[in-house]
This record gives C-alpha cells, sequence and structure tokens, in this order.
C-alpha cells in the first residue's frame, strides 16, 4: 500500500520546509516572541520558497498540490521547531483567502488573494465580536448599501494578524434574518473610519499578533462583497472544517516536538547516577505520550485522506480530529514540562512555550465544547 505522506515528491517538500525553518524561523523565533510578531519579510521568504501557495491552484497564484501537502507543511514547520503562534502569523492567509478563491471572482482575486499567495499583502479574517464568538448567527457588525458602496459599523476582537493586515475579509450583517443576513466583504485597512483599536496582550501564541478592530462609517466598494449578500454564513461554515484540520496539525505537532525535545532531555539529565530514561516511570509516561500522539496524527492524516478523496461532509470528523488532537496536546506538553523538571518552567525552555501556546487550541476555531455539541448533532440528530 503506498504511503500517501511519503512519495518522494512529500519526502522532497519535507526536507524543502525543514532547511526553510531552520534557515529562516528557528534563529529568531525568541525575537519575535519579544517583538509581538513576524516580520512581513518572513511572508516573502515563505512564498519565494513556495510554502505559502501550497494546497491552492497555480492558475489562482499558488503551487499547486493538496490538503495532504498543506498538513505536510505545517508538521514539519512544527517538528523542526517552529511554534503554532507562529504557523497562525505566516499562515493567516489560509483563512483570510479561501472565501476569495472560492467565489471565482477574478477582480477579489488578483486584489487580495494573489498578492497574499505572494508574500505581498497581509490578510486577516475577522469574525468573532465582543458579544459574538463561535456564534456566527449574533454577528452585529452591520454592512448598509450606499450607492456603489458599503457602510460598514461595528467591532470585532481576538483578530489575527489584523494589527499587521493589508486588508480584512469581515463577516457582517446585511439582513435581519440570523443565518441568511450574513455576508462577506473585504476592508482594506487604509480605509477611513478603520482602526486597530489596540493590540492584544496574551498567554500564549506572543508572535502572533492579535487586535481589537472598529469600523465607523468605513464604505467599501460593493464589489468587495464575496459571493453576493446572503451567502456569507454558508461560506464561513464550508470553511470552518478545513480551519479545525489545521488546528488539528497544530496540536499533534506541537505534541510531536514536545514529545522529542522531552525523549533527548531525559536521555541526557542524570538524576540519582542514572539517566533518567532508564526509570520505570518515566519511560511509561514516554510511552503514553507517544501513542497519544500518533493515534491523533493517524486519525487526522485520515480524515485528510478522505478528503482528499472527495468525501463531503466530513464537518463532524473535522471537528473530532481537533478535539482529538488538543486533548492529545495538552497532555503531552503538560508531561514535557513535568519531565523537563525546573528547566520546563523557565521562558529559556522550549516545551514552555508549548505549553502555553497550547492553550488556545481548544479555544481557537471553535471551542471544544462548541466541537462537541455540533458533532452531537451531526451523530446524533
Amino acid at each position: 500500500m503506498t504511503d500517501v505522506w511519503n512519495t518522494p515528491e512529500r519526502v522532497a517538500l519535507r526536507q524543502t520546509v525543514r532547511d526553510f525553518t531552520v534557515r529562516e524561523i528557528v534563529p529568531y523565533l525568541d525575537q519575535w516572541e519579544d517583538d509581538g510578531e513576524v516580520p512581513r519579510s518572513l511572508h516573502k521568504a515563505a512564498a519565494a520558497a513556495g510554502l505559502l501557495g501550497i494546497s491552492t491552484p497555480e492558475s489562482l497564484g499558488g503551487q499547486g498540490g493538496d490538503a495532504i501537502d498543506n498538513m505536510i507543511v505545517q508538521e514539519e514547520m512544527l517538528y523542526t521547531g517552529a511554534s503554532s503562534g507562529l504557523l497562525s502569523a505566516l499562515f493567516t492567509h489560509g483563512i483570510a483567502i479561501p472565501h476569495i478563491l472560492h467565489s471565482g471572482d477574478r477582480y477579489l482575486i488578483d486584489r487580495y488573494a494573489k498578492p497574499a499567495l505572494a508574500g505581498e499583502k497581509i490578510g486577516s479574517l475577522a469574525v468573532t465580536e465582543p458579544d459574538a464568538g463561535s456564534d456566527v448567527s449574533a454577528i452585529r457588525t452591520r454592512a448598509v448599501r450606499d450607492g456603489d458602496e458599503y457602510v460598514v459599523n461595528g467591532a470585532k476582537t481576538f483578530i489575527t494578524s489584523s494589527t499587521r493586515a493589508d486588508f480584512v475579509t469581515t463577516v457582517v450583517r446585511t439582513g435581519d434574518e440570523a443565518h441568511h443576513g450574513i455576508s462577506l466583504i473585504v476592508v482594506d485597512t487604509d480605509s477611513p473610519g478603520f482602526t486597530v483599536v489596540r493590540r492584544l496582550r496574551k498567554m500564549g501564541w506572543l508572535c502572533s499578533d492579535t487586535g481589537e478592530l472598529a469600523y465607523v462609517d468605513v464604505r467599501v466598494p460593493a464589489r468587495n462583497m464575496i459571493g453576493g449578500e446572503g451567502s456569507g454564513f454558508g461560506q464561513v461554515a464550508t470553511q470552518f472544517g478545513g480551519e479545525r484540520l489545521g488546528l488539528a496539525v497544530h496540536a499533534y505537532g506541537v505534541a510531536q516536538r514536545a514529545l522529542d525535545l522531552t525523549i533527548e532531555h531525559v536521555r541526557n539529565r542524570i538524576a540519582f547516577g542514572k539517566p533518567l530514561i532508564a526509570k520505570q516511570v518515566v519511560r511509561h509516561k514516554l510511552v503514553e505520550m507517544t501513542r497519544a500522539v500518533d493515534v491523533s496524527r493517524t486519525y487526522a492524516h485520515t480524515i485528510a485522506e478522505r478528503i482528499v478523496n472527495g468525501e463531503q461532509g466530513l464537518f463532524a470528523e473535522a471537528a473530532m480530529a481537533k478535539n482529538q488532537c488538543v486533548e492529545a496536546c495538552e497532555f503531552v506538553v503538560n508531561e514535557a514540562v513535568q519531565l523537563h523538571g525546573g528547566m520546563g518552567y523557565m521562558r529559556d525552555s522550549e516545551v514552555e512555550r508549548h505549553y502555553r501556546d497550547a492553550r488556545i487550541l481548544g479555544i481557537g476555531g471553535g471551542a471544544t465544547e462548541v466541537m462537541n455539541d455540533l458533532i452531537a448533532k451531526a451523530l446524533f440528530g
């Protein structure tokens, strides 16, 4: 049976990603954590290396490939020493432009999607509001048609990459119906009335800038509407599956990296005259950590293969993959810090960063509890 994850082309892709991560990310990551953002030059470097457009057709400005190739890029970055916060900042276009690409609107594709894939523009997706998190139907930010423009008023919060973004794909309300009144429109961040109110301070993902946004009588060309009025909820719901599978990769990827660091540590750490790995309790912990990572990765891989093979409607499975991988990650990073001892609590330790970063994975992209509710409805009605 062919291993679709390790074909000659994908082995080469893995090596390309590892080389890029070692050269362009690892030496600077601590500084970016302190800075609270990654530089624009990293987006251009990643595009030049052919990593931003993986799984996007060449005709639309990408490098081709599919969801498996995209997951491989994220896996190898994490395995080689990147962080999930770094991936969030560098690949925000992965949630900002899919709706644009899927719409087939050549104007929007040329103006926003292609420059984002080339590392020339940074895009962001604004869904969450102070009173509307996972409940997209509760969105209050409103866009009112005025001739050839829409006038947008409202607020968004917890918006990834928004303090650096050139454009924000914004979920707005254009009608009173809960679901059918939701639309998507692209807002240029230099538009009068658009403001980054503040940069938010977070527990983890420190190099991934996160902002609170205000829209006050922001005039946006009507041609920036994606897919027409009232189609926004369906567009967002369709893309949520891919986002959740992406967060599953973050989770098992971080878990694998934390496990690898821990195995190296307990091999080298001498306690009571022997390496820590010689102790049965430590070895058993490593077995449990390894099992959690492998089972989670295997399930996520299986769902990805089914999607690539054309199977539709795997929303519950994508949500289960996210929850399974997040649960495994939280377990592994906790044990990794424990087995590193006092050093694991220090900011100088990489596992300390993974421990903090992992906490958002069960919240972002739909909280674990919301995922369970969606899964229950899909499975049991």
